[in-house]
């Protein structure tokens, strides 16, 4: 199986990823940034690294009034908008604080004394926003959904956030980041490598141009494509995968998958750098957190802000494209993952159930992916 030779991607697509990648590496390290779109210009900084003191950044003149966005999510959770709400922009009577900040985004800290908490009001922003834009931008970033924000008054936001040293991002740059990004993988390398299960395998590394996160192809005997190729879409799960947690069933999934693969004549398996559903390996242990004080696995992600699954299967559409591969068996029990490569074109032929049985640590997180996302078993 030989990599197609596709069209470097427009000097314009690498600037648009570089521009919100810079964001994302001030925001992880508790900076500030200016994300502007048709409705505002606003300062941001992830809620949840905040402290008890001041907050700095925001002190600045041609600022608004001190806010914080969280998802709908966060702010059902808090009893202040409905989940299905985009963003909602949380504001108090009395101004944040860091430490009522930490305990309306945050649900391992001390609740609320009341839900709704006193004095807070929610009001719900669409996807257009600012606001919006901001929260997206944390997902991005694999922090906890929730932004200080402070809408920008100056009559040039561009040159304001210059003077004030700054990063600036618009809109549809963070729109547009995940497909750019997809759309921008390149294979990089690729090396036999015999595994337990199947000694004929080749792992082919994609990164995008912007130097991104890489994906990989693992191409498993060889493959015939001009037939529906069995494919397996695995999220990286470093507790499951290389600890071997006994919390989920992904390592016993991702050894399984290589045996029924080769056991079937070859294929492909991508390991797609998604931990946690999307949510990041952090916000992962987070969620198990949760799990330890009664959350089930759909519930504690919710806590958090974030969906059941914030995945996208994009990067592995875009690395079957680059395989040649347009049909597939696909190995899974998630109907989201058929319908997701269905959305994109790639016909999947057959969905081929995946299953292992059960121990007292996971059984629990089964049932309810079965019950409650959707899962086949």
């Amino acid at each position: 199986m030989s990599v197609e030779t596709q069209k470097d991607p427009s000097v314009e697509v690498v600037a648009v990823l570089e521009t919100v990648d810079r964001a994302v590496a001030e925001l992880r390290r508790g900076s500030a940034v200016v994300i502007i779109s048709d409705d505002a210009a606003v300062l941001a900084r992830p809620a949840e690294t905040v402290g008890a003191g001041p907050l700095p950044f925001f002190n600045r003149q041609d600022l608004d009034e001190i806010t914080v966005a969280v998802t709908g999510r966060r702010a059902a959770i808090l009893g202040l908008a409905d989940p299905a709400a985009p963003a909602v922009i949380l504001r108090q009577v009395d101004g944040f604080s860091g430490t009522s900040i930490r305990t309306l985004i945050d649900p391992k800290v001390d609740p609320p004394d009341a839900i709704p908490p006193a004095g807070v009001t929610g009001k719900m922003v669409d996807e257009t926003s600012a606001a919006f834009m901001a929260v997206r931008m944390t997902k991005i970033a694999r922090l906890l959904p929730a932004v200080v924000i402070a809408t920008i008054t100056a009559e040039d936001p561009i040159a304001w956030a210059s003077t004030n040293g700054r990063t600036v991002v618009s809109a549809t740059a963070v729109l547009a980041y995940d497909r750019l990004q997809a759309d921008a993988l390149v294979p990089v390398s690729e090396a036999r490598v015999p595994l337990g299960g199947c000694e004929d395998t080749k792992i082919i590394a994609f990164r995008p141009r912007d130097g991104g996160v890489e994906h990989l192809a693992i191409v498993i005997g060889k493959p015939d494509t001009t037939k529906p190729v069995l494919t397996r879409l695995h999220s990286e799960c470093f507790t499951g995968d290389l600890l071997g947690s006994l919390k989920c069933d992904c390592g016993d999934q991702l050894r399984g998958a290589i045996t029924a693969i080769a056991d079937g004549g070859g294929g492909l398996l991508f390991y797609l750098a998604q931990e946690g559903r999307g949510i990041g390996l952090v916000n992962k242990l987070r969620a198990y957190e949760l799990q330890e004080k009664g959350f089930d696995t759909v519930d504690a992600n919710e806590q958090l802000g974030f969906d059941d699954d914030e995945r996208i299967y994009l990067p592995a559409v875009q690395m079957l494209r680059r395989l040649g591969v347009d049909q597939v068996k696909l190995l899974t029990n998630n109907p989201a993952k058929v319908g997701a490569l269905a959305r994109h074109g790639v016909a999947v032929t057959a969905r081929v159930p995946h299953v292992f049985p059960s121990n007292q640590h996971n059984w629990s997180y089964l049932d309810t992916k079965a019950k409650r996302s959707g899962h086949l078993f």
